[in-house]
Parts: structure tokens; sequence; C-alpha cells
């Protein structure tokens, strides 16, 4: 699981065959233990490679070393860095992944593709036909509020798997482990539970868990925290969608490098360097970004996640700057990353 130090600002890196499953209960009608127990079932535990031994939980004769979710069809939906290996100082993804049910099945799953960018990873059972040991979730429909109830399901410090019930807490919340907005909840995660569900009372995913907070300035990896933060479920899904039809995941390019600048008594992003579709727009270096559709721009991981979320490569955007004393508008034809 990715850890975010309070203290020192560090950061510690902390899913064939169709699967022929079927959900008799409704989400609408599900009750909230129904809801977990479907969850529950739905999750597997990341089982570590042979190689890393040092690492073996004891906890249990399993080394798990993350968590996944099932989605259906036997994908199995993880974090990157919960299945990155390291080999000679290079960090790669395996193509093949060792899981575990919870009812203790041992299966194999093949790599579909990942996305650096978001931190996920895909990858599919290679299981033969119907298989009662794990069932699917779907993505919610909706974002919770803040202050709803929410709850994950994982494998925190190689054990479970377990259940955690909390609140959503700031939907908007960036991190540097982060390259687009995260969702800070207050619930009880550990290690272990990066790559496991986020889901709300009908047990509908509504984000993957990606880093905790670490407040003490320890090196082990073995940590908990009452804060944990997840990879919003609409992202996830279109990373996911995807993968699963055989593409990279296409983010947009506004092609600016950005800066932080004061005005008056307030922070606001500037363009360092223009390139690309920002700079054959007319963007210029010192512009000052104001808004982008019509949409407040307050720092440049806010401008990050409206770019991901709201805007695909080919579509024009508008941004109002401030260049000098005057705002002048801007259309920029968004590139492909």
């Amino acid at each position: 699981m990715k850890l975010w130090s309070a203290n020192a600002l560090g950061l510690v890196v902390l899913g064939s065959l169709v699967l022929n499953l079927s959900l008799p209960v409704s989400v609408s009608s599900r009750s909230l233990p129904e809801a977990a127990e479907q969850a529950k079932m739905a999750t597997v535990g990341i089982l570590r490679h042979a190689e890393d031994d040092a690492y073996k939980s004891v906890y249990s004769e399993f080394a798990i070393r993350g968590s996944g979710v099932h989605l259906g069809d036997g994908y199995i939906l993880t974090a990157r860095h919960v299945v990155d290996r390291q080999e000679g100082g290079n960090t790669h993804l395996p193509d093949t992944i060792r899981v575990l049910s919870t009812g203790f099945s041992e299966w194999q799953a093949k790599l579909v593709g990942s996305d650096r960018f978001l931190d996920l990873a895909l990858y599919r059972l290679q299981v033969a036909g119907k298989n009662d040991e794990v069932l699917s979730v779907s993505f919610a429909p909706e974002e919770p509020l803040q202050g709803d109830e929410v709850f994950t399901v994982g494998y925190p410090l190689g054990w479970g798997p377990a259940l955690a019930f909390g609140r959503f807490g700031n939907p908007r919340t960036f991190l540097p482990t982060g390259q687009s907005r995260l969702m800070q909840i207050d619930l009880s995660a550990c290690s272990g539970n990066s790559g496991g569900g986020l889901f709300d009372r009908q047990g509908n995913l509504v984000g993957l868990i990606h880093a905790i907070i670490q407040s003490e300035g320890k090196s082990d990896e073995r940590r908990c925290s009452r804060f944990a933060f997840a990879i919003p479920g609409a992202l996830v899904q279109k990373v996911v969608e995807a993968l699963k039809n055989g593409h990279s995941p296409a983010f947009p390019r506004l092609g600016i490098r950005m800066t932080a600048v004061k005005v008056q008594q307030q922070w606001r992003v500037a363009v360092a360097e223009a390139k690309g579709p920002s700079r054959r727009a007319g963007l210029r270096k010192h512009d000052i970004v104001l808004s982008i559709d019509q949409t407040p721009v307050t720092s440049a991981a806010q401008l990050k996640s409206y770019l991901i979320e709201h805007t695909q490569p080919g579509q024009t955007v508008e941004l109002h700057v401030l260049r000098g004393e005057k705002v002048k508008v801007v259309k920029v034809l968004l590139g492909k990353s």
C-alpha cells in the first residue's frame, strides 16, 4: 500500500475462460449485511511472488501482498503497485499472478492491461466454468456524499478478508502519490488493503483503495491508519472499459507545464511552459489560469483532475487566463497522451 508520511512528507509504496456468475439479489433491495457479504465474496487476496519471501505474512501460511476485487467474467482489478515486481533495480508488471479466494482456493490470473497513470492493473482468472466461490460487484452509478457510510474489504497485513466501515470524507483530495484526485475516507485501513474495493451501503464499487496516511517516520511497510484514500470509481471504470476492449486508456493532453504563483493573497496556477496544443492555441509563459470551461482553477492538481474526468482527446476547452492585467479567452484543442 502506498503510505503518505505526514511528518517527513515521504512516500513509500504500500488481479481464460469466462466465469458464469449471477447476482440473485438486486442492488436496490440489498441490505447492508447482504451488500457486505457480496463484496466480501467478490474480494480476493493478491499472493506474493515466490521471490518476495522476506515479506511473508506473520498471520498465516499465505503471503498476501494486497487485495483485489472481481468485476465479473473473471476480471480482477487491483492497484498496480500491489503487483509490480522489482528485478535488477527495475520495476515490471508480471504477466500472471496468483490470487486467493474467500474460500481459500488459489487461482492464476493473466494480465489484461494496466495504467501506471492511475495506478491500476486488470487481470483475468484462468478458471473454467461456473464458480460459486467468487461473486462480482458493479460500479456505483454515483459517488457518495460527504458523511455517507462506506466500507472496504481486503487483506490488512495479509489477514482476512476483513471488513472496515467508516464515512466518506473529502471527495477532492490530492496527494503526491496520485495523478488525479483521490477520495479521503474515514475508516481503518492497513498495508494489504491496497487494491481492495471501497463500497457504498448497497455494495456498489465507488473506488479502489490507493493509499493511507503514515504519521510515524519508520520504514516498515506493515502499517494501519484511520485515514485512507481511494481512486474514484468513475475514473477506475473508464480505465477498465478501455483495457477490456484491448485499448490503452487515452487521456487528454493540454500541453502546459505549471507552476504556483501568488496573486495578492491567493495562490494561482501559472504557465511555466506552453507546448503542443496549448502553444498552438496561443497560451504564453506566465499566463495565470483562472478557469477551464467556466470551472475555477485553484491548483495544478485540480486542473489535471478536471481534464482527466471531464474531457477527452480531440475536445476543445475554453481557458480564461490572466495576462498582465487583462483576462484573455484561449480555446485549446486537446491532444492525446
